[in-house]
């Protein structure tokens, strides 16, 4: 990666820090900068919220590509703590390649848990009606870091607000253009997020939402 042209990052799950992309969030001191979205450390609230909405949940089934190295500091690092507080047993299932979808929905069948998390990833994004379709048809209820999976009829996403962190890109272009350093300008972090719950994929899997979890919701679908 360049070290001199100035960039500006945006959506970024991982921590810019630990990849190595800046010194710290205060002070960038290179020539990144911009908006880290924290989603792999958002994993406890979604299990969380999934937890919440989904009472007698106990096995949730974790969709995850172990090349993403953010996926597998969320799997091993992030989702452990949460599930030990919230008492559930964990199911990582691997997608390493694009034909691993098939071996992996058969495992899910095999291993019936009773709730789906679905890290973010290629492989993964790339099968997003076949994920979702198979989470109907087994009555999962499902929860994802991304929120086209939930606009596909996936039951809920949890994540920070992509508009607004979009809407932020323009204040760091400008600054940079006005000839700001990427290296003073600090990292922000999210200020607002999405909770999106599918109302219509709650009925569909025979799921009725706590009325106090609709009340957290940003946007109901259905």
């Amino acid at each position: 990666m360049t070290k001199t042209i100035p960039i500006v990052i945006v959506g970024a799950g991982i921590d810019p820090v630990e990849a190595g992309l800046v010194e710290s969030l205060a002070r960038p001191g290179g020539n990144v900068t911009g908006i880290t979205n924290l989603d792999r450390q958002l994993g406890g609230k979604r299990l969380e919220l999934l937890k919440e909405a989904a009472p007698k949940l106990a096995r949730v089934a974790v969709l995850y590509d172990p090349a993403i190295p953010g996926t597998v500091l969320e799997l091993k690092e992030i989702l452990p703590v949460a599930a030990r507080e919230l008492r559930l047993t964990l199911q990582p299932l691997e997608v390493r390649a694009a034909g691993d979808i098939d071996k992996v929905i058969a495992a899910m069948g095999k291993r019936r848990p009773d709730g789906l998390y679905v890290i973010g990833g290629p492989l993964i994004n790339f099968n997003v009606k076949r994920i979702v379709d198979f989470a109907l048809k087994s009555r999962l209820p499902s929860t994802y870091v991304r929120g086209e999976f939930v606009d596909a009829g996936g039951l809920m996403y949890y994540g920070a607000d992509q508009a607004e962190s979009y809407r932020r890109v323009a204040y760091f272009v400008d600054r940079i253009l006005k000839s700001a350093k990427p290296a003073d300008l600090p990292v922000e972090q999210p200020m607002k997020f999405d909770f999106v719950i599918n109302l219509k994929t709650a009925k569909q899997i025979g799921l009725t939402i706590p009325q106090w979890t609709l009340m957290k919701a940003t946007k109901v679908i259905g």
